[in-house]
């Protein structure tokens, strides 16, 4: 099973957004957010670095040499379509069931509501397949894909949103299927990106090395929300998963001979490559779509001795991203605010108290689903789990923090934070409707956490709440 931690740059590309260089703007041909250009325009997969300045890590030589790979080891992609029937897709025989990371939970299945009849995994190990629902706005993200006995079944099961960044944060932390916690689709060379006749991609490239690339501590960096389970353990490089790598400006991609490799080399002059996944033995490998026909090797699929000393050139002129002046979205655009993140997540052990029906996790609309019932039902949460499950984006002790309630169908949520030092003063939200807001300084010392989510009793209703960081000089006050 695939988990995975953030960058120690990652303030840096967080502060760095406020400002842009001056550089045209490349037209798009496709809009954002759909089947042939995935993720929002500002999502750090389309956007590009100004001024970066390179640090001086370096992928080493392995078992292998680097390559560019489109076969049994990628992922295809996948176009859902209004009139595709659904699929109930079950875990693999002798699992607890469907193992979903969202919700850090086996569940017996999931219900995906359009199929393509073409869906295809990949061959290999990780069985990647990535179905891309425009009617629903969701990346669906499976791993260890596969058609037993006529039944569909997967080891895990995670989603992004189509028109959103392809990459987790602090509430959905994990939305995909690689180890990163992203879509296997992000960052993938797309079978019509190919042949478009650009110099190179529009959006920066998906990578993995091997475990003498990939660092111990930290195991991931931001933009990344995870890293393989057993990183921590048994990865012995320098890079950390998530980190943005790029070719110098110095690099000399005109003379590669292979126009498909060249045009690799100038997008990790222009984009970069994110760490999202490890592999066993090869320094680095570039994926791009099964049955995109991308060989950077010759037309009848023969070893290419000039290729092979290309890609062991970029692989010693990659180095990570420290700094950067700025960024540009896809349009060309200065990207002007840092992003904020919702730091809530409704996922955890939730134990029903009062009522008759119990809520569940719903993790497409990251809330707590509750069917109707004879009364108002009440379920309490009182794990950490719920925030603070990424390092890079942990609530910070004196942060002024606010809740914001998130509810349908007259459900209720309520938050209580217990500090070690003031035992005897929780801060307490009270019961917040839906809309209403609770402004708080985080503890000094959390000693205990409570969440309790009340149904709307007669009807189906959702609970569901946004924690964000607000600015630190204004008084904590309850808003209604």
């Amino acid at each position: 099973m695939k988990r995975r931690q953030p960058l120690h740059w990652s303030a840096c590309l967080l502060a760095t957004a406020l400002v842009g260089g001056a550089q045209a703007a490349q037209p798009s041909q496709e809009a954002w957010g759909t089947f042939r250009q995935l993720f929002a325009a500002d999502s750090p997969w389309n956007s590009r670095p100004v001024n970066p300045v390179l640090g001086d890590a370096q992928i080493p030589p392995s078992t292998y040499y680097p390559a560019v790979q489109e076969g049994i080891y990628s992922t295809g992609v996948f176009l859902a379509r209004p009139t595709d029937g659904p699929v109930t897709v079950l875990g693999l025989p002798g699992k607890p069931g469907l193992w979903n990371p969202d919700a850090e939970q086996y569940q017996p299945s999931i219900a995906i509501p359009r199929w393509p009849a073409d869906t295809l995994p990949a061959q290999g190990n990780d069985g990647h397949a990535d179905i891309v629902d425009p009617e629903s706005g969701i990346v669906h993200s499976f791993y260890q894909l596969k058609r037993i006995d006529g039944v569909w079944r997967a080891r895990q099961y995670a989603w992004s949103s189509l028109n959103g960044r392809g990459w987790g944060d602090p509430a959905h932390y994990f939305q995909g299927a690689r180890a990163a916690g992203v879509p296997s689709a992000g960052g993938l060379i797309r079978t019509h990106e190919v042949n478009d006749g650009e110099p190179s991609y529009r959006h920066a490239l998906a990578m993995s090395l091997t475990f003498n690339g990939l660092s111990a501590s930290p195991t991931y960096v931001y933009p990344a929300t995870a890293s393989d389970s057993d990183a921590s353990t048994t990865n012995s490089g320098p890079i950390p998963m998530g980190t943005l790598l790029m070719l110098p400006a110095s690099f000399d991609a005109r003379s590669i001979a292979n126009v498909h490799l060249r045009k690799i080399a100038e997008t990790l002059k222009r984009h970069g490559a994110y760490v999202v996944d490890r592999n066993v033995g090869t320094p680095f490998v570039i994926y791009a779509e099964i049955g995109s026909g991308l060989s950077v090797h010759k037309p009848d699929g023969k070893w290419d001795n000039a290729s092979a000393r290309d890609l062991h050139r970029i692989r010693e002129q990659l180095r990570p991203v420290v700094s950067t002046s700025g960024w540009l979205d896809g349009r060309g655009q200065r990207i002007t605010t840092a992003p904020t993140f919702n730091l809530l997540s409704m996922r955890g052990a939730w134990q029903l108290t009062s009522g008759d029906k119990a809520g569940r996790f719903d993790t497409w609309h990251q809330a707590l689903a509750f069917e109707a019932g004879s009364e108002p039902s009440t379920m309490v949460n009182e794990g950490r789990n719920m925030f603070g499950r990424l390092t890079w984006a942990a609530p910070q002790p004196g942060q002024v923090y606010q809740l914001t309630a998130r509810n349908t169908g007259d459900a209720r949520l309520r938050m209580v934070l217990r500090d070690c030092d003031k035992p005897d003063s929780p801060i307490d939200s009270q019961a917040l409707q839906d809309g209403q807001r609770f402004r708080f300084t985080w503890p000094a010392k959390l000693c205990g956490t409570r969440l309790e989510a009340t149904s709307g009793g007669k009807s189906p209703s959702s609970v569901g709440g946004e924690l964000m960081p607000v600015s630190p000089d204004r008084r904590p006050a309850r808003q209604d």
